[in-house]
């Protein structure tokens, strides 16, 4: 551990689930007044390149369809695909995030001012606290599952988490998550010319944690390299079936932690995969 209580470590599934969800739920306040304006009451946005699932429609038409929605956050996600006509149940490891999820709810139409249809029509999103390895879902209970940076990143067995999500996945449906790009854990999270260095080694699997006052992780994120989650996605009996690298747009200078229009223009920031279960 360094001075400032932050460090490389192995850590299991257990410890790292307890450090994210107190970690969650002591930052999600200052997480949503950073973030919920970008993100909208009622938007999908994939990633912090500003890709937005109204104009990428990597899900496909969901009206009708029933989603789930893993890591929800505040459930912006989730209730921009209730406005298209989708049945959406979501969860998060944060108590926390899902009682803002509840604010948005009860203080707003969810209208966000385009026309994209985003909104649903002050219907609350229906959400339960779980942890993504252990769903507490039925069999074949959904068409489609989605992930935008949620509970991915922070789990320990990301094979549990996708023999759970197919498990729940009716045959033929699809799952599609985003997640960092794994070549930015060879550089530092820096979003200014430092972190266009490469300082470390891109198959150093070791997670980045946190540590608090009395030396137990606080916060964890895991690294998988691109050949780990294709790995992962084939042996849990799903077919990748496309895999996007958002670009940095034109005209977005939004900074994000290590996403800046500066590092944008030089290296992937955001892994989007779409995995479907065979028919």
């Amino acid at each position: 551990m360094s001075a400032d209580g932050v460090g490389r470590h192995r850590v299991d599934a257990p410890a790292t689930s307890r450090a994210n969800r107190s970690w969650w739920d002591g930052a999600a306040d200052e997480y949503q007044a950073e973030h919920g304006a970008f993100l909208r009451d009622a938007g999908f946005v994939w990633c912090p390149e500003g890709l937005d699932e109204a104009d990428a429609r990597l899900l496909g038409d969901v009206a009708g369809r029933d989603v789930l929605e893993i890591g929800c956050g505040a459930g912006q996600c989730g209730r921009w695909l209730a406005g298209q006509g989708a049945r959406v149940a979501a969860f998060d490891l944060s108590f926390r995030q899902l009682q803002h999820s509840r604010r948005i709810d009860l203080n707003s139409d969810h209208g966000d001012g385009d026309d994209s249809g985003a909104g649903s029509g002050g219907t609350a999103l229906p959400v339960v606290q779980a942890d993504a390895e252990a769903l507490p879902f039925a069999g074949e209970s959904f068409d489609l599952a989605c992930s935008a940076y949620g509970a991915l990143p922070f789990v320990a067995d990301p094979a549990a988490v996708f023999a759970e999500t197919r498990r729940v996945l009716r045959p033929g449906g699809r799952f599609v998550f985003s997640v960092s790009h794994p070549v930015r854990w060879a550089f530092p999270d820096d979003p200014g010319p430092r972190g266009l260095t490469s300082d470390r080694s891109y198959f150093d699997r070791t997670p980045y944690v946190e540590f608090g006052p009395d030396g137990q992780p606080s916060y964890v994120e895991h690294h998988r390299t691109m050949a780990d989650w294709i790995g992962h996605i084939v042996a849990s009996g799903l077919v990748l079936a496309a895999l996007t690298e958002p670009e940095w747009p034109g005209g977005h200078d939004r900074v994000w932690g290590g996403w800046s229009p500066l590092r944008g223009r030089h290296l992937p920031g955001t892994a989007i995969f779409t995995c479907v279960k065979p028919a």
